[in-house]
């Protein structure tokens, strides 16, 4: 998935208390470390008892540190501390030796809760749920006789276990919303990369319709002025001042398209309109100027269309002219015919230059492009020869929801 996001923990107490966050969050970091103080602080509060006692059975404290020891790899070894613990714990049974130290019980089954699954959880609640019967009926550590000290062992034991539940539950959810955030994250660069390609192949087709067409109109009105300039320079030097300002109006185009790509720009830098369909007839004249007779008809009720729907079929009729004037041998005519229906526009342009040999086509990625552009609005191009003479382009464009 790539790198995932760094998410700072919050900790439950965030709110509550700082100070005890910070630890909590050290810990995490150093769980070696924090085992071992844990270990630390238990013992040392454990001893109090049996200091005071005056106990000098080695045995016995010897017992005391086997209930505390193994509790410095509780991380690791979760469920083997918790039933060594208890295995010791029995045998103080056995012994009849009440420790404080028994309090390393609850610390496992809470390592057991916060890391291990529900069942073993539970399990893990039950069995020392078993020692507290035993150790009420033998030792009845609580004032309050044999039903005192259950009551208060087994909200010990209940404490713990929904203690380390909820904060299995809380790093869990945690761990989540960092998978989540990091899926996410590379979505988002999906997106954004495939907005780049997407918007690398719009500018490529843009660009290839402008210089295709605009080289196409200015090479063959330069092919007119030199056969003509011998016999009839005025002609000749029109030629030549339309293949000049055909030039021009595609140098325009080409900075209008690039000029978003300048980081200069920014978002606020004006742009020019995208051609649409009331521009055809000057793009029909420019066909006009080399010589290539062109006609414009149209069919229904016309209609403002949107943007970039206007702009697709215009570069439709403009790919169809150029592919006429670079590959139509003989043409003479092309028509342009442009058809509005209740939900369809359908372009049609066709030549009646020679048809190419069987089994070959016009060469080009203009179609190609054609194609793409109107895929997008869900329509379909076709492009083939015509019976005897001529080639045709037949452009289905579906007309959006509220075009007026």
């Amino acid at each position: 998935m790539g790198e995932r996001t760094a998410i700072e923990r919050v900790w439950p107490f965030d709110e509550m208390w700082t100070p005890l966050a910070a630890v909590l969050r050290f810990a995490a970091r150093r769980p070696l470390l924090a085992n071992a103080a844990v270990v630390l602080l238990i013992d040392l509060a454990t001893a109090i008892p049996l200091v005071d006692g005056d106990e000098n059975r080695w045995w016995v404290w010897v017992l005391d540190q086997a209930l505390i020891a193994p509790l410095i790899a509780r991380r690791r070894a979760t469920s083997t501390v918790f039933l060594v613990l208890c295995a010791i714990a029995f045998t103080q049974w056995l012994a009849r030796v009440p420790l404080a130290a028994d309090a390393s019980l609850l610390v496992a089954l809470y390592t057991v809760a916060a890391r291990r699954s529900r069942t073993e959880a539970l399990v893990a609640a039950a069995i020392l749920e078993v020692g507290v019967v035993l150790a009420s009926v033998r030792f009845a550590p609580a004032s309050d006789g044999l039903f005192g000290s259950l009551l208060f062992l087994t909200g010990l034991v209940t404490a713990a276990l929904f203690g380390g539940v909820a904060w299995r539950s809380h790093v869990t959810y945690l761990d989540v919303v960092v998978e989540r955030t990091a899926r996410l994250e590379y979505e988002r660069d999906q997106r954004a990369r495939l907005a780049v390609i997407g918007e690398r192949n719009r500018i490529a087709r843009e660009m290839h319709d402008i210089v295709a067409h605009s080289l196409s109109v200015v090479v063959a009105l330069s092919d007119g002025a030199v056969l003509t300039n011998p016999n009839n320079p005025h002609e000749a030097t029109d030629a030549m001042r339309q293949a000049s300002a055909v030039g021009r109006q595609a140098l325009a185009e080409m900075r209008r398209l690039l000029g978003v790509l300048r980081d200069d720009g920014g978002a606020d830098a004006p742009l020019a309109p995208q051609p649409g369909l009331g521009e055809l007839d000057g793009l029909l004249e420019q066909v006009r100027a080399v010589g290539l007779a062109a006609d414009l008809t149209t069919a229904g009720d016309p209609r403002p269309l949107p943007a970039t729907e206007d702009a697709a079929a215009y570069r439709i009729v403009q790919e169809s002219l150029t592919n006429a004037l670079k590959h139509a041998r003989g043409a003479t005519r092309v028509a342009v015919a442009v058809e509005w229906e209740r939900d369809v526009l359908r372009v049609d342009v066709s030549d009646d230059g020679r048809s190419p040999p069987e089994g070959a086509s016009r060469p080009g990625h203009g179609l190609l492009g054609m194609s793409e552009r109107v895929a997008l609005f869900g329509g379909e191009v076709r492009a083939g020869p015509m019976p005897g003479r001529g080639w045709r382009v037949s452009a289905r464009l579906p007309l959006q929801e509220g075009t007026a």
